[in-house]
């Protein structure tokens, strides 16, 4: 039989994980609902772009609209070219011939 100590710290780490799960799934709910407005959101502006409206036309007609696209910046993706991929790449290696000199001496 386990020590009172012991069992004690059972219950408790069940009580953890419990609660754990309790978060997870409702993290997971709001996930996909977040997901879903994205989603609609993009589509929206998707198809307003390809009726000819430009989306500066629909960020005035709706101030939200505005607000969400200065949160997200299409820059993002330049980040990860194949060109800074090899800068990055290639620093890297350099700082590794460089650490590799400093540990033969």
């Amino acid at each position: 039989m386990a020590r009172p100590q012991n069992s004690r710290a059972a219950m408790k780490a069940e009580a953890f994980e419990e609660a754990l799960s309790r978060v997870s799934r409702r993290v997971a709910v709001l996930a996909r609902q977040s997901a879903a407005a994205l989603r609609a959101e993009r589509l929206a502006a998707a198809r307003a772009v390809k009726q000819g409206q430009g989306p500066a036309q629909e960020a005035a007609a709706s101030p939200d609209r505005a607000e969400s696209s200065a949160t997200t910046e299409p820059g993002d993706r330049a980040h990860r070219s194949p060109a800074t991929e090899m800068r990055r790449a290639s620093t890297r290696a350099a700082d590794a011939r460089r650490q590799a000199k400093r540990d033969s001496r």
